[in-house]
Order: structure tokens, then C-alpha cells, then sequence
């Protein structure tokens, strides 16, 4: 599927102007009247669709659930109104995120890799947030005057490219605008950028971190990357500059001292997207191994080696390794799962089981959790209360594709024909092939035979996708 034109790139170069007001906007102001809220949430949501059927995408719940949760604790203290939020979390390497309109938050595995402490990783989070907060695209558009709803997309166009990893189209196409429109791009993006920093900070603190993560983080990847002929994505829109860092030192020294600046839960999640990036599961054992022997009381350490040994077939060296971490914290969930994968793994079951049954009556709406209990039922051969378990998970992830393709693979293990087209539908949708999508309820309506009100909520559901395809159809030209 490629719904992107070349063109469209070239547009964003000239639409990726903010507004030149150091004045925050506020309630009815211009940028309102040209981009609703509302027109940035909808065009937000078609756009997600489009991306996640461009990137690779990290489906470990575990990770999701950390990236969400820290987002959802940083928008409760930051001035962003609609907190409609949808996350995608990129497969790759290269440092990278990003916020766009409608409350879409873009992690990279890369920023796990790059942050080393949790508060860093927050301000980084904070910094686009505050993006969101400030309603930075819709004032772009309204710095043009003559732009409307359409021409953002090509914005968002633009960002797909990028975190799809198409770099040297991108620059190829950048190199083809005009150079003053180009600069004028820059003027504005550094104001923007302050703007960022400024509320970033602030939010910083008031979530309960260190505000000095901020400059830290700065100042690491500038003597990171200050000699690459190719900075990483994030540092091309982020541009890292001795004033910057001077600028989000002054502000963030103003703060009082005792905020977080770590956890052990970023550490042990950090683990899981280092393993992801090693090229076996032996490099990363050896690796964490290094880490323990400089400093046997890292359990972060442990943690990863032990996933690792798990990945590697290593089943009993990984059961040592987790026995004192599950000894310190035996109610931790992520020590838990990591047993409970471990069970798994090794055919044992009703271990696996026992388990997953005592954690989920501690934590019974636990995304991982419960995703590890649908892993658990289809292992027993038991798809028809895998489906019920994943009912329950839609109720609060209805907007998840990762969800829904489980739940078309486990529909039709149980034999739910009709119910595996829907789930695919769904599925379809949310990556943007809406074709796809149609296509699929088609067949589910040839299923329903003589069943009128099932045809009929079918019939439904297909008009409002292709609803929901005219508008993206119309929203790219």
C-alpha cells in the first residue's frame, strides 16, 4: 500500500512553519478558526492509519504499556486540553519521537537505547507534548494564512517518510523547494522549539521529575553525535545547539532540587528493547553478564539476562537468574511475566497458570497481564476462552491493530468464522487498508445467510468504512 505522492513531501517543507507569536494560543484563536481541535483529531486518526501501514512497529506489551502510561502521567500535569491520545511505537534503532496533530504521540525503540535514565526519557516526552499542547501544526497553518485542512496533511505525509526511514527522498525533496521558504521553515521551527523546551520543563516539574533531565539529555547526544555526517531523525528536527542547552540549563537550575531522574521499571523495560536490538540472544546475555560482574546488585542487569537466556533456550540458567529477583519483589509484575514466559517456554503450564491467576487478582486490568493470559489459553488449546479473554481486552484497547490481529487469529482457531472477517476489518482499518477492510466484511455478510440484524450492523459498519476511506482519499489530494 503506498497512498503517499512525492509531492506531498515538498508541501510539508513549506507547511512546517509555526507560528512566529511567542504568545501561547488560547480558546477561539485564529489557528482554532482555520484547524478546528476536532479537524486535527480526525485527521490525526486517518493519518495514524496511513503510518502504521508504512513503519515496522514494536508489538510488546510491556513496552506499549510503559510508553503510555508515562505519556498519560506527563498529559495530567501538562497544559494539553484534549487528551485523546494514540501511540505508535516504531521498530527501529534510530533515536527518534515525535507528536502530531490530534494527540498522536511516535516513540522509536531507538529512544530507549539513547535515553539512559527515565527522566531523560521523559523530557524528551515533555518536549512533544508540549508541541501538542501548543497547537504548533494548527499555527503553522495559520502563520501561511493561506493554507487549509488538506495542505497539513502533506505535513504529516512528511513525517511518515521520515519515520518510515525514506531519508534520502526526503532530502532529495527538500533540496527541490525553494531556499527561502526553507528558511523561513527554520526561523520559525527554532522559535517553536524554545516554545517546546520552556513548557516542556515546566511540565517536568510538575509530573515529579528532575527538570535538569532535560539539558542532560541534551548535552549527551550533541557529544554523541556531534561528528556524524547523519544525525539520527530526532537531531535533524531537534537540532542540539550550546545555546539550546545553555538556554534549558538556566530554566531548569531555577527548579528546586529531588525529582526523578530514574526507576528501576525504565531500567528493566530499557532491558527488553536492548535485547530486541542485539543480533543474538547470546550477545545480549554476554552483555548483561559484563553489567553484573561490575555490578552483581543490578537487577536491571539480571532482568535482561534472564529474558535473554530465556530467548536463547537456556531455560534453566534463565530460572536461577529470576529466583532473587522474584525473592525481593515477588509481587512485581514485570519479574511475574517473565516467569510466567519462562513456564510457558518450558511446557509447564499449570505453573504458568498459577501464576497468571494470583497476578491478575492483584492486577486485574493490567494490560500485560492480560495479554499473557490470552498467550497462556491459546497454549492450552483453548481459543474459545482466549476469545472471551479478548473481549475483555477490547473493551479498553479497542483502537489497538496488535489486538485485533490476535483476536481475527484466535476467532479462527475457535471456529468463529463471521467474527475473524469483523476482527480483520478491523484490522485492516486501523493500518490504513481500508480495501482491505471492506473487502473483509463482504465476506463476513456472505457468512451471515438469513441473519438480517447481523447483516444489517455489517452493512453499517462497511458504509462508515468507506466513509472514513473517501475522507483520507480526500485528505490526500
Amino acid at each position: 500500500m503506498n497512498l503517499l505522492r512525492p509531492t506531498l513531501l515538498t508541501l510539508a517543507c513549506l507547511l512546517a512553519v509555526p507560528s512566529m507569536a511567542d504568545d501561547l494560543p488560547s480558546l477561539g484563536d485564529a489557528s482554532s478558526a482555520i484547524v478546528s481541535p476536532q479537524q486535527e483529531h480526525q485527521l490525526g486518526r486517518a493519518w495514524l492509519s496511513l503510518l502504521r501501514g508504512q513503519v515496522r512497529q514494536l508489538s510488546d506489551p510491556q513496552l506499549k504499556d510503559y510508553v503510555e502510561t508515562s505519556v498519560y502521567r506527563l498529559a495530567e500535569t501538562s497544559q494539553l486540553q484534549d487528551r485523546r491520545l494514540e501511540f505508535i511505537l516504531i521498530d527501529s534503532p534510530e533515536l527518534n519521537a515525535f507528536a502530531a496533530p490530534g494527540g498522536i504521540v511516535g516513540v522509536n525503540g531507538g529512544l530507549f537505547l539513547n535515553a539512559q535514565t527515565e527522566g531523560e526519557f521523559a523530557s524528551v516526552l515533555a518536549h512533544e507534548l508540549a508541541h501538542l499542547s501548543q497547537r504548533h501544526f494548527a499555527r503553522g497553518v495559520e502563520a501561511q494564512q493561506r493554507m487549509q485542512v488538506p495542505m497539513m496533511a502533506a505535513l504529516l505525509a512528511g513525517i511518515i517518510i521520515a519515520a518510515s526511514g525514506a531519508g534520502d527522498a526526503g532530502i532529495a525533496t527538500i533540496a527541490g523547494t525553494q531556499a527561502a521558504a526553507i528558511q523561513e521553515q527554520r526561523r520559525f521551527s527554532r522559535q517553536n522549539e524554545q516554545e517546546a523546551d520552556r513548557i516542556g520543563i515546566i511540565n517536568l516539574e510538575k509530573a515529579g521529575y528532575d527538570p535538569r533531565n532535560m539539558p542532560t539529555m541534551f548535552e549527551r547526544l550533541m557529544r554523541q553525535y556531534r561528528f556524524d555526517a547523519k544525525p539520527p531523525e530526532f537531531l535533524l528536527t531537534h537540532p542540539v545547539t550550546e545555546s539550546r542547552i545553555a538556554d534549558t540549563r538556566n530554566r531548569a537550575e531555577q527548579a528546586p532540587q529531588g525529582g526523578t531522574e530514574d526507576s528501576l521499571r525504565y531500567q528493566l523495560v530499557r532491558a527488553r528493547v536492548q535485547l530486541a536490538y542485539e543480533d543474538t540472544p547470546g550477545l545480549a546475555a554476554k552483555r548483561f553478564r559484563a553489567q553484573l560482574e561490575e555490578n552483581p546488585k543490578l537487577d536491571a542487569a539480571r532482568y535482561g539476562l534472564a529474558i535473554a537466556l530465556v530467548k536463547g533456550g537456556r531455560l534453566n540458567e534463565a530460572r536461577e537468574n529470576l529466583q532473587p529477583l522474584l525473592a525481593k519483589a515477588p509481587n512485581d509484575v514485570t519479574y511475574n511475566l517473565a516467569q510466567i514466559d519462562l513456564d510457558i517456554t518450558n511446557n509447564r503450564l499449570p505453573d504458568a497458570q498459577q501464576r497468571i491467576d494470583r497476578m491478575l487478582t492483584l492486577y486485574p486490568r493490567n494490560y500485560p497481564l492480560n495479554q499473557m493470559r490470552v498467550d497462556l489459553l491459546l497454549k492450552q488449546n483453548r481459543p474459545a476462552d482466549a476469545e472471551k479473554a479478548l473481549a475483555g481486552l477490547l473493551k479498553t484497547r479497542s483502537d489497538d491493530p496488535d489486538v485485533w490481529y490476535l483476536v481475527a487469529e484466535t476467532r479462527g482457531l475457535s471456529g468463529n468464522t463471521i467474527g475473524l472477517h469483523q476482527a480483520r476489518a478491523e484490522y485492516f482499518a486501523l493500518v490504513g487498508d481500508f480495501t482491505q477492510a471492506i473487502q473483509q466484511l463482504s465476506f463476513a455478510k456472505a457468512r451471515a445467510g438469513n441473519n438480517f440484524q447481523l447483516a444489517s450492523r455489517l452493512d453499517a459498519r462497511q458504509r462508515e468504512l468507506m466513509a472514513q476511506e473517501q475522507m483520507v482519499k480526500d485528505m490526500m489530494n
